[in-house]
Parts: C-alpha cells; structure tokens; sequence
C-alpha cells in the first residue's frame, strides 16, 4: 500500500511564502533603480552608483554569514522582525535624503545619508531572507522537502520578474512614491508574521563561538555548484539587456519576462520530480540548457535564437536553484539549519555577483560573443563538480536514495 504523502500546505507555509516575495518586492523594486535614484535625484556617476552596488553585495554577504549562525540558536522570530523592520525603514531613509535636497543642504549630507541606508538595507535584507528561507525549511516535512523549497523559491522568482517593472514604472511618477511602496510591502509582511506560529528551536544547547560554525559542512557541495552555475546568470543579469541594444535585438526586458515565465512553470512542477528522482537529472538538463542558451546568444545572435536562449535560460534559472537549495539545507539538523541556509545564499550572491563582475572584464577584453564562449564553461565545470563531488555526498537525494537501496531499505 501506498504510503500517504504529508501534508504541505499549512497557514505558515503560505504566509511565509508571501512574505519572501513581498521581501523580494522590496528588494529588486529598488536593486533596479537604485543607480537611477543616484544619478538622476543626488547627481552621481554611475562609476559611484557601482562602487555603492559593489559595497552593499558585500556587506549583504557577510551579514549573511553571521546571521545565519546567529539562527542556528533559535529566535527566528525575533530575527525575522529585525530584518523586516530593516527593510521597512530604509526607504523612508532615502524619501530623507531627498527632502534634505530641498531643505537646501549639501549635497554630500544627502549622499552620505543615502549610501548609509543602503549598507543598512543590505544588512536587512541578508537577515530577513535568511531567516524566511529558514522558517520554511523548518516547515516541511522530509518527504516533500524538495517540493516545498521549489514553492518556496517561486515567491522568489515571482518578485525578481514582477519587482523591476513596477519599480520603474513607480520611478516615473515619483522616487518618493516607489520608496513608500517598497516599505508598505513589508508593512504587509510584518503584519503576516504577526499571524504566524514559528518554531524558535529554543531548546538548543549554546556552544562557544567558533568560525568554521558560520558556514555548514553539509552544504558546502551544493553551495559551490551554485555558485559556479549562476556565475552565468549572473553575466545575462548584468549586461544581456545592454547586449540586445547593441546587436538590434529584442529588449532584454523581453528576454526576462521569457525567463521569468519558464523559471515560474519550472518551479510548480520541479519539486515533486527532485523528491521523486533526486537533484542530479536536473543538476544535468539545467546545466545543459544554460549551455545551450549560452551558444545561441555567442553564434547566432537574431532574433529567434534569442529568444530561444531565454527559455533555456529560464528553464535552467528555474530548475537548478530549488534543487541545489534543498541539497544544501536537507541533511542538516534543525539547529544548524540557519547556518545551512545562509551558507547557500552567500554562495548565490557570490556567484551571481562573480559572474557579473567576470562578464563586465571579459566584455572590455574579448567581446560579447567571446564572453558568452567562455564563460559558457561555468556549465561544464559545475556538472564535473557534481558527477565527482555533489552526488556522492551525503547531502544528494540521489546518494540517499543509493544509499537505501543497498541497504534493502
């Protein structure tokens, strides 16, 4: 007889799904018009609005890490208000900097206080995604861990297509307005956390700090396969749109939202195949896809290969994450489950950052075509990773499930 599955969808689980996109909301709303706000309300270059990106990556990087230790002893609760509350009352910092502007101070007051809030942001959106990504992880049961995560993970795939357009589309009215609705989104968030039971993982014993415990042991195959991966979407994030211009191509707008459609129908239909089959198929067919999508846009760049390479490419965005995710967080123990997190989502962060700054060398060097060609290598060298490191580690489905099936289980 069939065994029956466990019940997913609880209140919790929902609300915290919907916080994470309100989250992400807030996030991407104003990652994609950030440097605008800088350029267009406070007069600096964009040379200035980068080394602020660069600053803010890493401090959102670091704060990861410690925060993720900081969960592993329990209080998720508390950590999750300190994140939002972060999240809420950063953009009224930057409506300030602007009214500082018209009260007639200098300029320099503006920016300072500006470039503050955003490493404060950083900080607090390091902590509220940790701690979101925690809770739901909490949530699930062992038999649909996978599902769940790719659930989980649609929330954010969700704010990262819907957030850009309505930020610009806000940016155009008033940067006042797209701040205030950037903090009413996590106002929304607060008051679902209000309603929400979490478990806090209280009863776990205090240890004396040590640095290796900011990073967890068991995630660390899955966290470097992420991180080779989405180095190359991290070159499509950062300058597939300015490649479209160039080459008379569709709007990367476009491209995206063809991403952005495949990456959500991927991630409803992933999880239940990951639990079923484990993570290597789809370490494999996402790796292959990207590939794929990488040779179109490198030697045959028109119009229809280019929007064949954004459904490659939103089919490996969309499939890859969730399963690395539950990879990374799956074995570890409810008490090292933030560090779990935390040390995946840096490894998300670097990747995509890496592979950004990587593209932007490459491009000044070789080329567009040239960069596509070689960092199309990133696909290559993360199913190597896997086939001879990730599925023979504990922390894979599909060791797992080996695992069991020479134990007669």
């Amino acid at each position: 007889m069939e065994k029956k599955a466990s019940k997913l969808w609880t209140k919790d689980f929902v609300f915290i799904i919907v916080i994470n996109f309100l989250v992400f909301m807030n996030h991407i709303m104003i990652l994609a018009t950030f440097p605008l706000f800088l350029e267009q309300e406070l007069g600096q270059n964009e040379g200035f609005a980068g080394a602020v990106i660069l600053a803010w990556s890493v401090v959102s990087v670091l704060f990861r890490m410690g925060f993720g230790y900081l969960l592993n002893q329990g209080r998720r609760r508390l950590f999750l208000v300190i994140g939002l509350v972060g999240m809420l009352l950063m953009p009224i910092g930057y409506i300030c900097s602007i009214a500082l502007l018209g009260l007639g101070l200098a300029v320099v007051v503006a920016v300072a206080l500006t470039v503050t809030c955003r490493m404060v942001h950083g900080v607090a959106l390091a902590v509220a995604n940790t701690t979101t990504a925690t809770v739901a992880s909490d949530s699930l049961p062992e038999d649909r861990f996978a599902e769940g995560m790719g659930y989980f993970g649609m929330a954010t795939a969700l704010g990262t297509a819907c957030a850009p357009a309505l930020g610009l589309t806000l940016m155009n009215i008033s940067f006042q307005l797209l701040f205030a609705v950037a903090s009413f989104f996590i106002l929304l968030a607060l008051i679902l956390l209000a309603n929400m039971h979490i478990k806090e993982n209280l009863a776990v014993e205090r240890q004396p700090f040590r640095v290796g415990d900011l990073l967890e042991k068991t995630a660390i195959p899955a966290s470097v396969i992420c991180l080779v991966t989405f180095m190359t979407w991290g070159a499509l994030e950062n300058f597939l749109s300015e490649y479209a211009i160039k080459y008379n191509l569709p709007s990367g707008g476009l491209f995206f939202a063809i991403t952005a459609v495949m990456l959500v129908v991927t991630r409803l239909t992933i999880g239940k195949q990951a639990d079923r089959l484990g993570e290597g198929i789809f370490v494999y067919t996402c790796n292959i896809s990207m590939f794929i999508a990488y040779m179109l846009l490198a030697f045959a760049p028109n119009t229809v290969t280019f929007l064949l390479a954004a459904v490659f490419a939103g089919y490996a965005f969309g499939g890859i994450e969730p399963v690395l995710q539950s990879m990374a967080i799956h074995i570890a123990p409810p008490e090292r489950r933030g560090s779990a997190n935390s040390t995946f989502l840096c490894a998300y962060d670097i990747g995509i950052g890496g592979g950004g700054a990587l593209a932007g060398f490459l491009i000044a060097g070789v080329g567009y075509h040239n960069m596509f060609l070689i960092q199309s290598t990133a696909t290559v060298i993360s199913i190597i990773l896997y086939v001879f490191w990730g599925r023979n580690h504990p922390s894979s489905f599909n060791y797992a499930k080996r695992h069991a099936k020479d134990s007669g289980v």
